[in-house]
């Protein structure tokens, strides 16, 4: 049974990453003109801030050149997060996307846009935004009816809980 460069990778790796507190999300090997570029993203339930990034990548470049695991050749290595509109493929990314809008592309076809309010094992409660004045509407989705759910940028939402105390910490300020 052969295993893919990136197999390899990441069982030498991940333990380093949750060594640190963070999972090992992604991982890939690119190539990039004669460079290659190892890509790996992290993160946890409460994020990962640029200290913990810094503290996993120098673990991870001191394992792969102790291993050489990345062969002889040049190479960079890249440590990140996940992007803003991240691709929700697992049951803990759908519990870190709590409160924020997804866009989902439903198995019987179709799409739908809506905020996740909780998570079970079973599937999700989602707020459906109402449109044209109507109020929102709530809805239950099983985690077999979604075929694929993307997190949306929102750059203004009215009734945040983060922009309304940033707003009172303003004012007391």
């Amino acid at each position: 049974m052969s295993t893919t460069q990136s197999e390899r990778l990441r069982e030498l790796l991940e333990p380093l990453v949750t060594s640190q507190g963070l999972d090992l999300e992604e991982i890939a090997v690119d190539s990039v003109g004669r460079k290659r570029v190892l890509r790996v993203v992290v993160d946890s339930d409460t994020g990962a801030d640029l200290d913990a990034i810094a503290d996993v990548s120098r673990a991870l470049s001191a394992k792969l050149d102790e291993t050489n695991a990345m062969g002889e050749g040049a190479y960079d290595l890249e440590v990140g997060t996940p992007g803003a509109e991240r691709l929700l493929t697992e049951h803990r990314h759908f519990v870190r996307a709590t409160d924020r809008l997804v866009k989902f592309q439903l198995t019987e076809g179709g799409e739908l846009v809506a905020r996740i309010l909780e998570v079970d094992q079973e599937g999700i409660d989602v707020e459906v935004p109402g449109v044209k004045g109507r109020k929102a509407t709530t809805r239950r989705l099983g985690f077999p009816e979604i075929a694929k759910a993307r997190v949306q940028v929102e750059f203004s939402r009215k009734d945040s809980k983060d922009s309304k105390k940033a707003m009172k910490e303003e004012e007391e300020a």
